[in-house]
């Protein structure tokens, strides 16, 4: 459902309500350039202090891939193992997430560094300011997804490397500093997906 507001023809608007999280792409591969676009789309959202501590890891070697979705695969089959979980759960979700990884031209490793960022000698206050960095980071992550969709391309977010950020580190080779977020998984659409959303005012307090 569509809000009953009168926006115009605004591009932004249509861009707002249209994006959508794609899973299946084409094999057509994204030219680099266009990558870098959507990058430097992601470094212009808002920012803690304005210390942009937002960093990408941008995988589109095929082996690369399949290292990365083997490597998590294998972690996530033992958290779920640990879990109790059923075989034939652990084996579809293992199956999931191997081909969401690999089966995408392009995916973008969304971390985050504190170098940049205020330090404190309590604990209380640096929370605070990681959680600065997160939301920083996560702005930077719904600019990428919003010029994705905004130049026909399909994006997902995934928030796996939540659960495994020491795999995803070693296996990519990562900076110590760099914190994996989240992987968005980019290429040509090859699937159409429709969502809708709750009434604006069960999500609103008016004071």
């Amino acid at each position: 459902m569509q809000p009953d507001v009168n926006v115009g023809q605004s591009i932004l608007w249509d861009v707002l309500l249209n994006r959508r999280s794609i899973r299946r792409y084409t094999d057509t591969p994204v030219e680099r350039a266009l990558i870098e676009r959507l990058l430097s789309a992601a470094t212009w959202a808002a920012s803690a202090h304005n210390r942009q501590p937002w960093r990408f890891v941008v995988v589109v070697d095929a082996a690369t891939k399949e290292r990365l979705a083997r490597a998590m695969g294998a972690q996530l089959r033992l958290d779920l193992e640990a879990d109790g979980a059923p075989e034939d759960g652990i084996a579809k979700d293992t199956a999931r997430s191997y081909a969401r990884l690999t089966g995408a031209p392009v995916l973008i490793v969304l971390c985050l560094t504190m170098a940049d960022m205020d330090t404190y000698a309590d604990a209380e206050r640096q929370q605070r300011e990681l959680v600065m960095a997160i939301q920083s980071t996560a702005m930077a992550g719904q600019n990428l997804l919003l010029a994705a969709y905004d130049a026909g391309l399909g994006a997902c977010w995934m928030c796996a490397p939540l659960f495994c950020p020491q795999v995803v580190r070693a296996t990519l080779d990562l900076p110590e500093d760099w914190q994996p977020q989240g992987i968005i998984s980019i290429g040509y659409p090859a699937e159409a997906r429709h969502k809708e959303r709750r009434p604006l005012e069960s999500s609103v307090l008016w004071r």
